[in-house]
């Protein structure tokens, strides 16, 4: 309930395209480990994320329609052969798929059925709800929730996975993107030693200079120099020779920036393993790279201009936190207030 940012009004329709669409997902998933076997590692994982999309606009479905989730999971518990809407206070996913779930490779043969099965079922909910047959709280809505329902635990369990860590998963994904209170993290080097800390007050003046006939940027702290000048090393001039404040920002933001820390010769010599990896050449590349690919998503976004918290992309923040896996700030995410995520 606390993550439904849907349209105002709160009507059928905003879910009912979530899964519609979050279900062609999930085919899409698997026609992509078809063709390609490259895919498969990454596949378990895909799966899953889509089952817990799914899922939600499930919830969310049955929300909007004046009904329990709970009661849907119940209705399938016990087997009835009519709607009860009655809810089972002690259920849990566990109870759901009480059988043990080994988690396998690929998933078996009948899954791509059963994915078909659900597809054709969110098809008949869309359409229910456009010409009029299914309507919020009545019975037909609640058997046809639980209808899906039914197939996504057929289909989770045929993938090898579990209807539960889908939902724990897709909460964590939820709560980190749209946390209900921001509490920022310490630094990464909160217990280094103060004078490898990177610094937590620092006045940097960026300027342009013309230099021979051509414009260079210049940055400056305490009237030295740091590091080189820049242009912005492109075709068409696009401003890029600016963006070291990338870093600072990522200094401000994060407490995390192995290029300041390079510019700065500040660098955790005292730590090997610290100074070979966080701080060595391939942090300084993975931290350039993000600063470019960013920068060029934010082009084709009219540079993310007059763009609301919580509206970036969620794939270019995921791609972000690929990049960064294994480093510093692949754990550098919001922490919750009610800590039951971290």
């Amino acid at each position: 309930m606390k993550t439904d940012r849907g349209v105002e009004g709160r009507s059928l329709a905003f879910p009912l395209l979530g899964l519609f669409g979050e279900t062609g997902s999930l085919l899409s998933a698997l026609k992509k480990k078809q063709r390609d076997r490259a895919s498969s590692a990454a596949y378990a994982e895909a799966v899953a994320e889509e089952l817990g999309d799914v899922l939600w606009y499930l919830a969310t479905i049955a929300r909007r329609g004046g009904l329990s989730l709970n009661a849907i999971a119940a209705h399938l518990y016990r087997k009835d052969e009519v709607w009860r809407n009655e809810d089972d206070g002690s259920l849990t996913f566990d109870a759901l798929q009480p059988h043990l779930i080994v988690r396998t490779a690929a998933p078996i043969l009948q899954f791509e059925d059963t994915l078909l099965e659900l597809a054709s079922e969110v098809g008949a909910m869309v359409a229910g709800h456009q010409n009029g047959t299914l309507v919020a709280g009545g019975d037909a809505l609640a058997l046809q929730l639980a209808r899906i329902f039914r197939l996504l635990l057929k289909a989770s369990r045929e993938a090898g996975l579990t209807m539960e860590g889908a939902a724990i998963k897709n909460r964590h994904k939820i709560l980190g993107r749209w946390p209900e209170m921001k509490v920022y993290p310490d630094p990464a080097d909160a217990n280094a030693d103060p004078d490898e800390q990177l610094p937590r007050l620092m006045v940097i003046d960026v300027f342009e200079k013309v230099v021979s006939g051509r414009p260079f940027v210049f940055q400056r702290c305490n009237m030295l120099f740091v590091g080189d000048r820049l242009t912005d090393n492109a075709h068409e001039k696009d401003d890029y020779r600016f963006h070291d404040v990338f870093h600072y920002a990522f200094v401000a933001v994060l407490g995390w920036s192995p290029v300041v820390r390079s510019l700065l010769r500040l660098k955790r010599k005292s730590d090997a393993s610290l100074d070979e990896t966080e701080d060595g050449a391939r942090a300084i590349l993975i931290e350039e790279g993000i600063s470019t690919w960013v920068f060029g998503q934010a082009q084709t976004l009219d540079l993310f201009r007059d763009m609301k918290e919580g509206e970036l992309p969620i794939e270019l923040l995921k791609q972000i936190h690929q990049f960064v896996q294994g480093y510093e700030p692949w754990e550098n995410q919001l922490v919750l207030a009610s800590h039951n995520i971290s």
